[in-house]
């Protein structure tokens, strides 16, 4: 008889994405594991039962000291997965939202100093004892929003210290928070002010300097880069990329968000764990994804908070085969610390279904991280990590748009109860 500290019962639905193929591709990503009248059952921060309640008492006692609570009817869900974030970082952006009204672009505002070279010029400035502090209620409040696991991405220091000052950052905020985070090295976010003009330079810097100190210290699981015109060409990014994966790094790229500048074919070619963005890829572009088992992280309320056309490309990534996961892109451009209202844009906007969305911001999205064997499913053994929502199905939550839950845990701890 299994011992559990913490026993949820009456609960009307449970999403369990599990069992099932990892990532989900295709008719596949429809498929939640779905268990109607369940219970979940959690000892020492891991589920020990996930099924029907009826079948509860068999196998799973209280124990003293335990908590029990009775869902009444909610859903639950396996703690959302944010495959994208740009987390790291001081400072925001809100002046520039009139710019964009009157049709000034991502490129043409970070040409001017503004944009991405402004919250470069605040996180350079800032203390390290301001970031641990903004970063750290950033988190919280992503946590009580229904995201248990991120990707956190460096970036916005651009140089060789404050890159590895913003990933030594990550652990520190992974104690202070409970949250499963997983850094990547995105020092090719763009060509810092002192390299202007000579991004191949920048990009040697980064591969004989600063990369082999990120994995010998062991600061990041993935290297990135932003491959689009004015930031860093398909040839760039590729040497880029390769470097990194001599020194054991995963790979990661920005690719395709703007034109279709190469950089999913770099992503197809050199295999990569995913490519990210993908707003201007095309069906070839898909069609090579897929053959080459690279996950495809969506951003779909980039495209909103950018003012720009969003072309429905998610419907095109599932149907080509693609793995699909999704991201909020949470940065100083596209504010959004709801995965929850991640979900309603990748169905409203990208045309994902419900179903596929919950897919993409669970199982797919742990996959991208590398972390689908703790993250993202609802199974014994698995990192106790859900959320309950006041919806009688779980496909409500993206239908409720920027739905929020009422209890959120991480290895069975409550991090947020309403």
């Amino acid at each position: 008889m299994i011992r559990a500290d913490l026993v949820v019962t009456g609960i009307g639905e449970l999403a369990t994405l599990s069992p099932g193929p990892v990532p989900r591709i295709g008719r596949a990503m429809s498929e939640l594991g779905l268990v109607r009248d369940a219970a979940v059952a959690v000892a020492d921060g891991r589920f020990v039962f996930a099924g029907r309640e009826r079948s509860l008492r068999a196998s799973v006692r209280l124990a003293r000291g335990g908590v029990r609570w009775n869902a009444e009817g909610r859903s639950v869900v396996p703690g959302f997965v944010d495959a994208h974030t740009h987390v790291l970082f001081a400072g925001d952006r809100h002046g520039e939202v009139a710019r964009k009204i009157e049709g000034a672009s991502y490129a043409e505002i970070a040409r001017g100093g503004g944009g991405l070279f402004a919250t470069v010029r605040a996180t350079r400035a800032a203390s390290s004892a301001h970031l641990l502090d903004v970063i750290e209620h950033r988190l919280r409040r992503m946590a009580a929003l229904g995201t248990t696991t991120l990707e956190v991405k460096s970036g916005y220091a651009l140089d060789h210290a404050g890159e590895l000052r913003l990933l030594r950052l990550v652990p520190l905020l992974a104690r202070r928070t409970g949250l499963r985070l997983v850094a990547t090295f995105l020092g090719a976010h763009a060509v810092p002010p002192e390299y202007r003009g000579r991004a191949s330079d920048y990009v040697q810097t980064l591969i004989d300097r600063t990369l082999p100190e990120v994995a010998r210290l062991g600061l990041a699981r993935y290297c990135d880069v932003f491959c689009e015109p004015g930031f860093f060409s398909p040839v760039q990014a590729e040497r880029l990329l390769r470097a990194a994966a001599a020194l054991g790094l995963g790979t990661k790229i920005h690719a395709d968000e703007f034109v279709r500048s190469g950089g999913a074919r770099v992503a197809a070619r050199l295999r990569v764990t995913s490519a990210d963005h993908l707003l201007a890829a095309s069906d070839a572009d898909r069609r090579a994804l897929a053959r080459a088992g690279v996950t495809a992280v969506l951003l779909p309320v980039t495209p909103f908070a950018s003012m720009a056309a969003f072309p429905g490309v998610g419907r095109a990534t599932v149907d080509a085969g693609v793995a699909v996961a999704l991201g909020s892109d949470l940065s100083p451009n596209s504010w959004v610390e709801s995965m929850g209202t991640v979900l309603s844009h990748a169905v409203y906007g990208a045309r994902l279904s419900p179903a596929e969305a919950l897919t993409a911001a669970t199982v797919n999205a742990a996959h991208a991280l590398g972390v689908a064997g703790e993250a993202g499913t609802i199974a014994p053994g698995r990192s106790a990590d859900f959320s309950v929502f006041p919806t009688d199905s779980v496909e409500e939550i993206p239908y409720r748009v920027g739905a929020i839950p009422d209890r959120v845990y991480r290895q069975g701890i409550a991090v947020s109860s309403r």
